[in-house]
């Protein structure tokens, strides 16, 4: 069977587990849907059950508090470190565990002889704290999503926007919206990994703020976002300053860029969509930082439906202060060994680029969990529909601070079998919580800061 062929399967599975018609215009949730919540809901929209077989366990709150002996200069510590896989997918079993996975995972196991998949027993780890259920249920009767995908409206501070989805969109807008801190700072690294397995870290000190935790903060805006590249020397001192909003039909998007050489800030109103990423050598483009992020308007999301698929999940083993990227990353891929795998939901939407629009992605096929609403896998396609990269998340649970985070991203590009690496933090500071005023995400402040 042709790679095109098991995409089409696939997604005409709709998908093992659940297949529904969804409408294509925002429906607003009803009573009786609300009050689903918290009973054979979660209270972020997942089924509260688990599957028919028991490899998927039932949702009984999550993570709450860290293990005995965490300490957060060392990494995460894993509360499942005494079990043992369940099985290993490779390329020579990978027929028996298709209708489990997605494209991309299937190229990436007959590509590479060295990839494989550690599956592990499943846990359903995602918790936040019950005012963030409060919120996600008081506000979900009233928040709308913008018309022609330009954002959403009404929305104060729900981190699931639709815990009960009706398109495609919705999804997407859950993953954009989901709970990934109010206000942190944060150094990691990314940087594309050469065909032989070399690679030079590019480190980034980022900061985010989300308007809701802000006294004076605007309506219109969402989050504040200011990054500074810190090493290597060559490309230190280049920064971007960003203010997001929530609706795009009244406001757009604002972006900054300072670059050392000129010693200048400019508006820089074209990065986002397929703009190539910083510093990633054109293997991935603005809008999949973090899976997928600004505005969703050049794409049509049809829901597909949902399916039970094995996706990397619960990674704290990647997190260990004591491995170098060295260790992590290799050539074609991660180190295999270190990635966990576990079965679970997954809402499926088949993104294509709208009539009119371009996109150097002509569709994406998204994977995204049910429980966290983070994107756990993307398969990207080219104009001619052929398979072009693959997306993998490498999701934690951060349990002490309740936020759904990511050990790492890999965009693997196959056509030019490389990869670009993104979130790995081993061999820098832990993350830190500090709220920071408005002006400090100034054109102001970015010049003063950056000279």
């Amino acid at each position: 069977m042709s790679l095109k062929q098991r995409h089409g399967l696939l997604a005409s599975l709709s998908i093992a587990v659940w297949l529904c018609t969804f409408p294509t215009a925002h429906a607003e949730i009803s009573p009786t849907e609300l009050d689903r919540l918290g009973k054979d809901l979660t209270p972020t929209g997942a089924q509260m059950a688990g599957n028919a077989d028991g490899s998927i366990p039932a949702w009984s709150g999550g993570i709450t508090k860290p293990p005995a002996g965490f300490d957060p200069n060392k990494g995460y510590a894993n509360p499942f470190a005494s079990e043992k896989p369940l099985y290993t997918i490779t390329a020579q079993n990978v027929a028996q565990y298709e209708q489990f996975l997605a494209p991309g995972q299937i190229e990436m196991l007959k590509r590479y002889p060295t990839y494989k998949m550690k599956v592990y027993p499943t846990h359903r780890t995602m918790a936040l704290t019950q005012q963030e259920y409060d919120d996600v249920k008081a506000e979900a009767p009233s928040i709308q999503a913008a018309p022609n995908g330009l954002g959403i409206r009404n929305l104060k501070k729900s981190t699931v926007p639709f815990p009960v989805p009706k398109t495609g969109l919705e999804v997407v807008l859950n993953h954009e919206y989901r709970n990934i801190g109010s206000s942190f700072q944060r150094e990691f690294v990314i940087f594309p990994v050469q065909s032989s397995g070399s690679f030079t870290p590019i480190k980034w000190f980022e900061s985010r703020t989300y308007g809701k935790v802000l006294p004076d903060n605007p309506p219109s805006i969402v989050v504040y976002y200011l990054q500074r590249t810190l090493s290597p020397s060559n490309v230190a001192g280049e920064a971007v300053l960003l203010h997001e909003v929530f609706d795009n039909t009244s406001e757009t998007r604002k972006t900054w860029t300072y670059n050392p050489g000129q010693r200048r800030v400019l508006r820089a109103p074209d990065v986002g969509y397929d703009t190539p990423q910083f510093n990633s050598d054109g293997m991935a483009t603005v809008d999949s930082f973090e899976m997928f992020n600004g505005v969703p308007d050049r794409f049509d999301f049809k829901l597909v439906g949902k399916k039970e698929m094995i996706i990397s999940y619960n990674n704290y083993d990647m997190t260990n202060k004591s491995l170098k990227y060295t260790d992590i990353v290799k050539q074609n891929h991660l180190d295999q060994e270190l990635p966990r795998y576990e079965k679970h939901r997954v809402w499926v939407v088949e993104a294509t680029v709208k009539t009119g629009m371009r996109h150097v992605y002509a569709k994406r096929m998204l994977y995204i969990d049910e429980d966290t609403w983070q994107i756990a896998h993307g398969d990207l396609y080219d104009a001619r529909d052929s398979l072009w990269r693959v997306q993998e998340n490498h999701s934690i649970n951060l349990y002490d601070v309740a936020i759904i985070s990511t050990a790492g991203q890999v965009d693997y590009d196959l056509q030019a079998r490389r990869a670009f690496v993104m979130f790995l933090a081993n061999e820098e500071k832990p993350v830190r919580y500090d709220v920071r005023p408005r002006s400090y995400y100034s054109q102001e402040n970015l010049r003063r800061t950056s000279n």
